[in-house]
């Protein structure tokens, strides 16, 4: 299989966000645990301590919770640190069992890289026409609709297969016939053995017919998360600050933080502020010290207004889409409220253990906004064995799917394939409060 693309030059300014999913025992708890031992990034009595009958027993280094260590897999996410020469990383080790689904899908919305790890000795590996594991399926389709930009196939346990060429020639295969039927881009397929290091950490030459960068090679090269810097700017306030003493910083005004969703932001701007339409002018951008600065999309800001607007949490802060009244100062005539949607079609990451049906009221976080959302129409769900979109009355739990919503309040929606932020809303149970669901504005 030709990859996507060749590494480049490693981006040592930003640390890489990954997350490790495929199928339950996968070995992607051994995998990290073999990137943090193999890069030094392991103290010795961190080491002493994950010994099972005088064997290092790797999967322990990320299975942190008695629960995982009892049963012997991985139900939440757990984070990892390590560093080499070239650039940080940040690891989240996602679990691959069904029934923990969502906690995958909480990691992966925020990383740079997923390593979608596929266990050899799982899969009829003799055959050129072998079936990958529904997880792999699921959990790759879960990561290119998330728009996470890398992702990486690591055929694991290699080692264990009478014929490791020859396996993963045929998984390889497998793996780029099901990328190019679901328009996922893959950047490598990497041969690898997390319980023996072989092409984890540092190249095992020419080993199953591949003569290619390392795993961690191909992680140091890859790209990070492109901010929607060039979109209309957008900022969810997620808190307010009363009237600060320090009138050289916020000018006795109050402060609305947040996350910049979209664009840039910088003083002298026309927002505006929805849902209430109320205009203003950007008076102060503050960083995380007070400092001023300007801000692009992905970094938290403060913002001062040059005039005192009703602003709460779960507001938003967007581009004025009209500035001539504002740079005239002229704030007696109105402006045109921002544009909201109230009705969408989503695609949707079921999550909860009681199916989707039409009819049923969820509670939908956007930014920082709660609003009540009714399910109008299932319009179909994805085969994750066939890609086809077939006909569906409701989504079982695990489920992908695209339905249709009518909002109790108008959102500043985009399309997710678009803007990230303002695409992007969970579900919420509204009686037990679990997550129900991601769902991806269109």
């Amino acid at each position: 299989m030709t990859t996507a693309f060749t590494p480049a030059a490693p981006d040592t300014a930003s640390a890489l966000r990954f997350i490790t999913c495929g199928s339950v025992d996968d070995g992607k708890s051994t995998l990290i645990g073999r990137l943090l031992v193999d890069s030094k990034s392991v103290l010795q009595d961190q080491l002493a301590g994950v010994q099972r009958s005088g064997e290092t027993d790797l999967a322990l280094l990320t299975d942190g919770l008695s629960a995982e260590r009892e049963q012997g897999i991985t139900i939440d996410v757990a984070y990892r640190y390590f560093a080499t020469p070239s650039r940080k990383f940040i690891i989240g080790d996602a679990p691959g069992h069904e029934q923990y689904t969502r906690n995958m899908v909480t990691a992966a919305s925020s990383a740079d890289a997923a390593v979608v790890l596929v266990d050899a000795t799982k899969l009829d590996w003799r055959s050129p026409e072998l079936a990958l594991l529904a997880q792999t399926r699921r959990h790759s389709l879960l990561v290119h609709l998330l728009r996470v930009p890398s992702l990486v196939f690591a055929v694991n346990k290699l080692d264990a297969v009478e014929d490791p060429a020859l396996a993963f020639a045929h998984i390889q295969a497998a793996l780029e016939r099901f990328a190019q039927d679901a328009g996922i881009r893959v950047a490598a397929t990497v041969p690898v053995s997390a319980l023996k290091g072989w092409n984890v950490v540092t190249p095992h030459e020419n080993w199953c017919g591949y003569s290619g960068p390392s795993l961690l090679q191909w992680l140091e090269g890859l790209p990070g998360t492109p901010a929607d810097t060039g979109l209309p700017m957008a900022l969810p306030v997620q808190w307010v600050e009363k009237f600060s003493s320090s009138a050289d910083t916020s000018q006795g005004r109050r402060v609305f933080w947040g996350r910049l969703g979209a664009g840039n932001l910088q003083v002298g701007q026309s927002v505006q502020i929805f849902p209430s339409g109320q205009s203003a002018l950007v008076a102060q951008v503050l960083d995380h010290a007070r400092r001023p600065t300007e801000v692009g999309a992905g970094h938290s800001a403060g913002v001062v207004l040059d005039r005192e607007v009703d602003v709460s949490r779960g507001d938003w802060i967007l581009a004025a889409p009209v500035a001539q009244a504002l740079a005239d100062d002229d704030f007696d005539t109105p402006e045109p409220a921002p544009v909201g949607r109230r009705d969408l079609t989503a695609t949707v990451a079921w999550m909860d253990d009681e199916p989707l049906v039409p009819g049923r009221l969820y509670w939908a976080l956007h930014g920082h906004r709660w609003v009540k959302a009714k399910v109008r129409r299932v319009v179909h769900h994805l085969d994750i064995h066939t890609l086809a979109e077939e006909p569906a009355a409701n989504l079982q739990a695990n489920a992908i799917g695209v339905v249709e919503l009518s909002l109790q309040e108008a959102l500043p929606l985009r399309a997710f394939n678009e803007a990230r932020i303002q695409g992007a809303l969970i579900l919420v149970d509204t009686a037990s409060h679990k997550t129900a669901a991601a769902a991806l504005a269109h």
